[in-house]
């Protein structure tokens, strides 16, 4: 029995400092001075660098999603509503919650094994030294930068997974771009498209804030370096099932 009670301890201590740090973000992210410049370069590196990815992914997604479909909605007479189907699945939640994925291995990683690799050769400690505040420069851009950035990457995700899908259906039959589109549109509703877009803004700020977190307090050695960007896509992507677990709930109150 101790084994399982170590553990628990351990979660709940991890949890508590996890939600120290981030109360410290909201304490000091928005008091001067203000990092723009290295804000401005994160939203690149965020995310237009992970543009690409995300692209391809939800490309492929589009695609794959309507020609497994289609074979049950002609089966059962109603491939017309292949459209409208594949729009309310993707706006609602496969592009956010597969576009969050990635984004959290790609980024959550990357900020993981960054701000590690900068804790175990006291680069952090030197700026601490040097009058620079570290948790601004580091942890509030990358994590606001990240929030930002998400957002935007789901929706250009779901117009190319949305593009992809047109392709599909344009492989076995022929339906123009502004038909399709019209089909995908006139079946939304703002209780999908809503917060299905709120809810991007919590899944950046969880793979932000808890890559940061993990980075910033890793262990020495090029071993710690690692196991701070493995935690991170792991914390992160979990986490990001459980927003997305509870804004469904929420979601259904406005129903």
């Amino acid at each position: 029995m101790l084994v399982p009670k170590a553990g628990l301890k351990s979660f709940l201590n991890e949890t508590g400092e996890t939600f120290r740090f981030a109360l410290r973000f909201f304490q000091q992210g928005f008091r001067p001075r203000y990092e723009v410049e290295e804000f401005v370069r994160q939203c690149f590196v965020i995310g237009y660098q992970s543009l690409p990815l995300v692209a391809l992914t939800a490309f492929i997604i589009g695609l794959v999603l309507t020609m497994q479909l289609r074979p049950s909605m002609v089966n059962y007479g109603v491939e017309v509503q292949i459209p409208a189907m594949v729009g309310i699945a993707i706006v609602r939640e496969i592009g956010p919650i597969l576009t969050a994925l990635i984004f959290a291995g790609k980024i959550g990683s990357s900020i993981g094994a960054e701000l590690g690799s900068m804790k175990v050769t006291e680069q952090i400690d030197a700026m601490e030294v040097s009058g620079t505040n570290p948790f601004k420069y580091l942890v509030v851009t990358r994590t606001l930068a990240a929030t930002m950035m998400l957002p935007i990457l789901v929706i250009l995700a779901d117009a190319i997974s949305l593009f992809g899908s047109y392709l599909a259906v344009n492989l076995y039959e022929t339906l123009t771009f502004g038909l399709f589109f019209k089909k995908v549109f006139d079946n939304l509703a703002y209780i999908d498209v809503i917060p299905a877009f709120i809810k991007t803004f919590f899944f950046g700020f969880a793979v932000g804030i808890i890559g940061c977190y993990k980075g910033y307090h890793s262990k020495k050695g090029t071993e710690g370096v690692g196991l701070s960007a493995n935690s991170s896509v792991v914390v992160s992507s979990v986490l990001i099932f459980i927003i997305d677990l509870i804004a469904v709930q929420i979601a259904e109150l406005f129903q």
